[in-house]
């Protein structure tokens, strides 16, 4: 996505030179949410951007796998050579993390890529026993096609509760029954000690049946090719930029899930692995490319997530010590949660109220501050409780 989008946006802008955009994989670039509904279930054959690459001359080298970069020559090494490059965008994304001791043993499926996808499609037409390795949100999406499929579903997560990277237990906890509701077994402190052929079996000692294993416990950046490049990396290995996108190397810029920057909103550096970062940075990445001044890159962020039946949204970003204000009860169909920091709200999520969503988005924006009474009613629209 980031890096379909950068090339898009340099011709939008008017940029008139060569734009080639080079991938590992050998399919058309490709749009990822689908992956874990519409393509996962059968109901489309894939997701590829319906762009017209050759039209605006953007060149696809596809199936090509970049090994590195040398910053100071102003190129990239492959297995096939090197390329020489006038400005580098890199928006390798993220990679999933590999559950430890499973490496080769059959069965045991990631969701990231489409080729994942086109694996874990058979796994649900044969309705096989699914055991899912993490309750976070791509753990959710999966066991919530799964079941749709027939297929009977086991989640086993390490923490006390769904979601407890992202959010606060009083949030998290509710969401518990959302697995149960669907017909899927949630198993909380369970720890996965080993995968066999068609088990998976738990620190103590529990045996799941498994048809297949699928891994969700979390992705980092895709930077281990840049090793050696004095690019500058983050804590989480993400390639550090400023507020404009650009990397400490010259001439280079990181975009997407692989990348860090600095926001003024939240005062601090943010790494936002979801696709709406990967929509909107490279408008600015292309901007700066071309000679314009663009304003800083600071985005409210944004994602969604479909499962169980349920569209869940959030906009912002939120630390333990915000305000958090429930709007609704959340053992119902339809609820929102706000934070707010010093009055103002930084952090809205919204289970089944998109308006919720769409004007706390924008009140984020506008750094508004809300009357925590008015936004504690659900009856009132999140605008009215303005100050």
């Amino acid at each position: 996505m980031a890096g379909v989008q950068t090339a898009v946006a340099l011709r939008e802008q008017g940029f008139t030179g060569t734009v080639t955009l080079v991938g590992a994989e050998p399919h058309q670039p490709y749009d990822r949410p689908p992956l874990s509904k519409a393509v996962l279930l059968g109901k489309a054959e894939g997701s590829a951007f319906d762009i017209d690459f050759e039209a605006l001359g953007i060149e696809l080298v596809l199936g090509r796998e970049v090994t590195g970069v040398r910053p100071a020559d102003h190129a990239l090494d492959t297995a096939e050579g090197s390329l020489a490059y006038d400005v580098l965008v890199v928006a390798t994304g993220a990679e999933p993390i590999r559950l430890p001791g499973t490496e080769g043993v059959p069965g045991v499926h990631l969701l990231r890529t489409l080729d994942d996808a086109e694996r874990l499609r058979p796994v649900l037409a044969r309705q096989q026993d699914v055991v899912v390795v993490g309750a976070g949100w791509i753990g959710a999406e999966f066991a919530t096609a799964a079941r749709e499929a027939g297929c009977s579903v086991t989640v086993v997560e390490a923490a006390a509760r769904p979601l407890a990277g992202a959010l606060p237990e009083e949030v998290a906890v509710p969401m518990t029954g959302w697995y149960a509701d669907s017909g899927a077994v949630l198993r909380t402190h369970a720890r996965v000690e080993r995968v066999e052929p068609g088990e998976v079996v738990l620190s103590d000692g529990t045996r799941l049946p498994a048809g297949a294993v699928v891994v969700g416990i979390g992705a980092r950046p895709a930077t281990a090719w840049l090793a050696g490049s004095d690019i500058e990396l983050g804590i989480h290995r993400e390639v550090v930029t400023d507020d404009g996108l650009r990397a400490s190397a010259p001439d280079v810029y990181a975009v997407g899930d692989c990348s860090s920057f600095p926001s003024g909103r939240y005062g601090e550096r943010l790494l936002v692995h979801h696709w709406d970062n990967a929509l909107q940075g490279p408008r600015t990445v292309a901007a700066n490319i071309i000679g314009e001044t663009p304003a800083a890159y600071d985005p409210v962020p944004y994602f969604w997530s479909e499962q169980f039946g349920r569209f869940v949204q959030y906009a912002g970003h939120h630390a333990s010590a915000d305000e958090l204000v429930w709007r609704g009860d959340p053992t119902g169909v339809a609820w929102s949660v706000c934070w707010l920091r010093d009055g103002a709200l930084v952090a809205v999520l919204a289970v089944g109220r998109p308006r919720d969503l769409a004007q706390g988005r924008r009140l984020i924006e506008s750094g508004t501050r809300l009357d925590a009474g008015l936004t504690a009613d659900p009856s009132v629209p999140l605008k009215k409780a303005a100050l």
